[in-house]
């Protein structure tokens, strides 16, 4: 590989290569095995004596650090070396714009608990490889991949086109082709949104509780962001307040809650956006997964004065690495948009566009759709009975008809965070409904994903969960 070293400045030119190798090995940028660039060519790259490179490394083979194999070149020790702790790294001298030193990265998960009732994630394991397999191959096969331009900003022609046919039939959604602009999952779409939409200080009204990275995601953008309290019917629109330049909704099913917004709330959210001069995102994350009665119509589709964006995505239905979601969006804010996406990224990855066109035109989307369906239904019924029966009042199920989750509220008396305390020793994992809070005026109770977990491991799971509650 390509080996740096700064030899500006005055002293020993030997010793400066010899320091600077040193430290590549000791702090793991040069690795046991690794083959170093020959003494001629280093030397030649970097302008001093043969002799000069030499005297380097002779000191580090010495030392045991290198290796030298006659015939073959020099590389670096199998031994492991040892080396004092790292500096601290510099703090610099640079700031974030404010707002942004509040955040916290969320920590890398440790390994999932054998009874893991995780939220958001569907499951692996019915996603249909084979045909997606097939379908990325015969892209990779396609001539476009010899092509040398860059690629539409609004994503594959084709996977708009069959993205705004299906949503059209499966949703009632109202969009062309053109209406679409393909990005890389619905967090990705919220940051176009208010990358056009939001001037610092605008005041963005979410749900409480809700989604906390649409939170995050307008904050980050300068957005005063206020939350909204949630009912039985959905967004309470009479607690908006007037200033709301974007109200962030999941009114399919309401997460984390579940409920769906009423159609009396649905026509007063958007007489009231109307009213105010405000826009309306619109989340329908996992509405493809329903379990009894036929969903409410969208509100982008009862949208007349086009200020509804519709936001989508695949992360929920296939898989969540593939990184794939969309925006439907009037046609007042295509542009802008469009060149928002330019300007972030340019475009996503035409092989997964390319191939998810053909898994939707194919008909392998909804074929799936229907076989996880029939999957999650039943996880569904696994909980919602067994925390209807076994659970007493401890916990009492928040009724919901779709996705992959189901909210439960806790009683006064129970204590939450030691019972999931409990539970993780129980190798059982959940998450707590306070987690989704904006203001802390949410309930406390468990929130329990039925994606990550498989079927036959679920009456276990709550079993251990239900002696939790009772420790």
């Amino acid at each position: 590989m390509d080996l740096h070293i700064n030899l500006a400045g005055p002293g020993d030119r030997a010793a400066r290569i010899y320091r600077q190798v040193l430290d590549a090995v000791l702090d793991g940028r040069l690795r046991p095995g690794e083959r170093l660039p020959p003494t001629r060519e280093l030397a030649g790259r970097l302008g001093v004596s043969r002799n000069t490179v030499s005297v380097a490394y002779e000191r580090l083979v010495a030392e045991g650090v290198l290796v030298a194999r006659v015939g073959s070149g020099t590389y670096v020790g199998d031994r492991p070396v040892t080396s004092a702790p790292p500096s601290a790294p510099r703090r610099g001298a640079v700031r974030a714009r404010p707002g942004w030193d509040s955040f916290t990265p969320p920590a890398h998960p440790g390994p999932p608990a054998a009874y893991d009732f995780g939220v958001g994630v569907p499951d692996g394991g019915l996603f249909p490889l084979a045909a997606w397999r097939r379908l990325i191959s015969g892209e990779l096969r396609s001539s476009a991949v010899s092509g040398t331009r860059y690629l539409e900003p609004a994503g594959h022609p084709g996977l708009r086109a069959a993205i705004a046919r299906y949503a059209g039939v499966s949703r009632s959604v109202r969009a062309r082709a053109d209406d679409v602009l393909v990005t890389q999952g619905a967090q990705q779409a919220l940051d176009l949104v208010a990358r056009v939409l939001i001037e610092p200080g605008d005041l963005v009204a979410v749900e409480d509780p809700g989604y906390p990275p649409a939170r995050l995601v307008f904050a980050g953008n300068g957005a005063r962001v206020a939350a909204v309290p949630v009912d039985a019917e959905g967004l309470d629109v009479a607690a908006l307040p007037p200033a709301a330049r974007v109200v962030y909704v999941t009114p399919s099913h309401q997460f984390p809650l579940g409920t769906p917004m009423s159609l009396a709330r649905r026509t007063a959210l958007l007489d009231w956006a109307d009213r105010h001069d405000a826009v309306i995102v619109e989340d329908d994350y996992d509405s493809e997964f329903r379990y009894s009665e036929r969903p409410l119509e969208p509100m982008q589709s009862l949208d007349r004065a086009g200020r509804v964006i519709y936001v989508g995505t695949f992360s929920k239905t296939l898989l969540p690495m593939l990184r794939l979601g969309f925006l439907v969006a009037p046609g007042s804010l295509r542009g802008p948009l469009l060149m928002a996406r330019l300007l972030s990224g340019r475009h996503g990855d035409p092989t997964a566009e390319g191939a998810l066109a053909r898994f939707i035109d194919d008909g392998e989307l909804p074929r799936h759709v229907r076989r996880a369906t029939r999957v999650y239904a039943a996880r569904h019924e696994l909980i919602t009975s067994a925390l209807r029966a076994d659970f007493g009042d401890r916990l009492t199920l928040v009724p919901s008809a779709a996705g992959l989750h189901v909210c439960a509220l806790a009683a006064p008396d129970l204590p939450v965070e030691r019972v999931r305390a409990r539970a993780r020793e129980l190798d059982v994992h959940t998450e707590a409904l306070a987690g989704y809070a904006a203001d802390g005026r949410t309930p406390q109770g468990l929130v329990l994903g039925y994606g990550a977990i498989p079927t036959e491991r679920i009456p276990e799971g709550l079993r251990r969960l239900r002696r939790a509650c009772a420790e």
